[in-house]
């Protein structure tokens, strides 16, 4: 069965759906760029993954490649869709709009995929770390 492959019409699914396929992806770049690195302590490599991931570095990516330009308008309205989208629970380690932009930035990384736009995930995936790593750097 090849499954990877089968198409979805990302276009069609809800932003919620997006976001949960995009928290996966994500999360897959963010510990082969870990491991990458040279990380091989389990532990360590979690509490490093969390700088990326967590709902308060996705939401600084997304409004950073917003205030620069880096997402056009077709992604723009992914992430507005992402943004607007109604969540029945949110963690409650995060206040409400955090989660929102969150969950947009995850919602735009999930259409990517699902659009096999894999050269413009890259892309995002690659600006998300480098801001992120920028910002530890500081």
């Amino acid at each position: 069965m090849d499954l990877i492959h089968k198409m979805v019409d990302a276009k069609q699914l809800n932003s919620l759906a997006l976001a949960y396929m995009g928290d996966a992806v994500f999360e897959v770049y963010v510990r082969q760029h870990l491991l990458e690195k040279g990380g091989v302590k389990p532990h360590l490599l979690h509490r490093s993954s969390t700088e990326y991931v967590s709902a308060k570095a996705q939401a600084q990516i997304v409004l950073e490649m917003i205030n620069q330009g880096f997402v056009d308008e077709e992604e723009i309205a992914v992430i507005k869709r992402g943004r607007n989208a109604k969540s029945k629970t949110i963690p409650k380690n995060t206040d409400v709009q955090t989660y929102r932009y969150s969950t947009a930035f995850e919602a735009l990384v999930g259409y990517h995929f699902l659009n096999r736009k894999m050269d413009r995930l890259e892309e995002i995936i690659s600006f998300a770390i480098h801001l992120i790593e920028k910002g530890k750097e500081e």
